[in-house]
C-alpha cells in the first residue's frame, strides 16, 4: 500500500487527505498570501536560503507577518522532505493571511495559515518535460509595474492561468507574456532568456518580471564562464528570430 504524503499545516504534519484550510481563509477568498516553489535534487534543496529570504521579503511587502522565523521555516521544509522520503521533489511553501470574514479587510485575519507540500517531481510537474516546447505569444499581458509589484511571489496567478489556457486552446505547451508596453516579459511560470549571435539576453526587471532566483543564478554562471549577458528590453520579433530561447 502506498504511503500517503505528509503535509506541514500550521505546526502539524498531517496526511495529504486531511490537509485542508478554511473556506474563510483569505488565501482562498482573495488570493491574499505569498508562496515559494522550490526544487530538491538528489535530496539537496536548490537555493533554499534565497527562496526563504524571498518568501519573507514578499510577506513583508504585503504586511503579512510570518509567525515562524527563517531558521524554523528552513527546518520545516527539510523535515517535510525527510518525512516523505523524497530525493527529487517539488516543494511548495505557502503563507496566507489566514481565516477572516467575507470582507476584504485584512485586519479580520488574526493568524496566518502556513503549509508546506513536498511531492515527487513527476506528480507536481506532470510527465517528463520535453527538451523543446511549443509556445505562443499570449494576448494576455503582464500587469503594469505601476499597477502592482512583481517582486512579490503572490498567490494570485490569474493572468498566467489565462495565458496558459490560451496556449492550450491552440495546442501549445506554454505562453510567453508581454508587458504593458509590448516588450517580452516572461513565461507563465518562468523567466525567459534568448541567445542572439552568442550573446545571452534576458528582460530587465522593469519588464514586469519576477526577480527569479534561478534567473539570477543563470546570469551569475554565464558571467563566471565568460558568456556575455545583457539585461534589456526584448521585442517579440527578437524573440522569434533568436538563435535560441530558454
Amino acid at each position: 500500500m502506498e504511503t500517503e504524503l505528509q503535509v506541514y499545516l500550521n505546526g502539524e504534519y498531517v496526511p495529504k487527505s486531511k490537509a485542508t484550510v478554511s473556506v474563510f481563509d483569505h488565501g482562498v477568498l482573495y488570493g491574499d498570501g505569498v508562496f515559494e516553489g522550490i526544487r530538491a535534487y538528489s535530496g539537496s534543496v536548490f537555493q533554499l536560503d534565497p527562496h526563504v529570504d524571498r518568501l519573507f521579503a514578499s510577506a513583508n511587502y504585503i504586511q503579512l507577518k510570518i509567525p515562524l522565523d527563517k531558521d524554523k521555516i528552513t527546518r520545516v521544509i527539510l523535515e517535510t522532505l525527510r518525512r516523505n522520503k523524497l530525493k527529487d521533489a517539488y516543494i511548495r511553501v505557502v503563507v496566507t493571511r489566514g481565516i477572516g470574514d467575507l470582507g476584504v479587510n485584512p485586519e479580520s485575519c488574526r493568524e496566518p495559515t502556513i503549509f508546506v507540500i513536498a511531492e515527487p517531481v513527476s506528480s507536481a510537474l506532470g510527465p517528463k518535460e520535453p527538451k523543446v516546447v511549443r509556445v505562443i505569444i499570449s494576448s494576455i499581458r503582464r500587469d503594469s509595474v505601476d499597477a502592482t509589484t512583481h517582486e512579490v511571489k503572490s498567490l494570485n496567478y490569474l493572468n498566467s492561468i489565462l495565458a496558459r489556457l490560451e496556449a492550450a486552446n491552440v495546442g501549445a505547451d506554454d505562453a510567453i507574456m508581454l508587458d504593458s508596453r509590448g516588450f517580452v516579459s516572461e513565461g507563465t511560470v518562468t523567466n525567459v532568456f534568448t541567445v542572439i549571435e552568442g550573446v545571452v539576453y534576458t528582460p530587465r526587471t522593469s519588464s514586469a518580471i519576477l526577480h527569479g532566483i534561478t534567473r539570477a543564478r543563470i546570469i551569475r554562471l554565464c558571467r563566471e564562464l565568460g558568456i556575455m549577458v545583457v539585461e534589456r528590453e526584448i521585442t517579440p520579433f527578437e524573440l522569434v528570430s533568436a538563435n535560441e530561447v530558454f
